[in-house]
């Protein structure tokens, strides 16, 4: 279960009750990556964690007691990336990390791109 477990009303909220420093920090910098790469996404708290949609849902982040999640919300988006996620602790269409030792902005920037087009893909095949 998430640390933050408040129902948050938006973002901002969610991150702001976030009592450890290293984890809001962390939690912060994830936020600020994503939307670097998906500029016109909608966020929004759903499931009671951040999510990012963009023509449909993007991805989610949430922090937990001892690491903190981006849940992808595609597997497919991390079979593209096998060797580059290697180091993390995965389960289905999520990596975990330490806030100690956050994921890397090149390698967010790479899935989350990998996720607007395949989100792109699938609106396209909807016309």
């Amino acid at each position: 279960m998430a640390k933050n477990t408040t129902t948050a009303k938006d973002v901002d909220a969610y991150l702001a009750a976030i009592a450890d420093e290293q984890m809001r920090k962390a939690m912060e910098t994830l936020r600020e990556t994503i939307q670097s790469v998906a500029p016109d996404a909608d966020e929004a708290i759903s499931y009671k964690m951040p999510a990012f949609m963009y023509k449909g849902m993007l991805v989610y982040y949430c922090n937990f007691k001892k690491h903190y999640s981006l849940f992808l919300a595609s597997h497919g988006s991390m079979d593209k990336f096998v060797d580059d996620i290697a180091p993390y602790k995965t389960s289905t269409g999520t990596l975990q990390f330490d806030p100690a030792k956050p994921l890397p902005k090149t390698l967010i920037k790479k899935l989350v791109k990998a996720r607007v087009k395949e989100n792109e893909a699938k609106a396209e095949r909807r016309l």
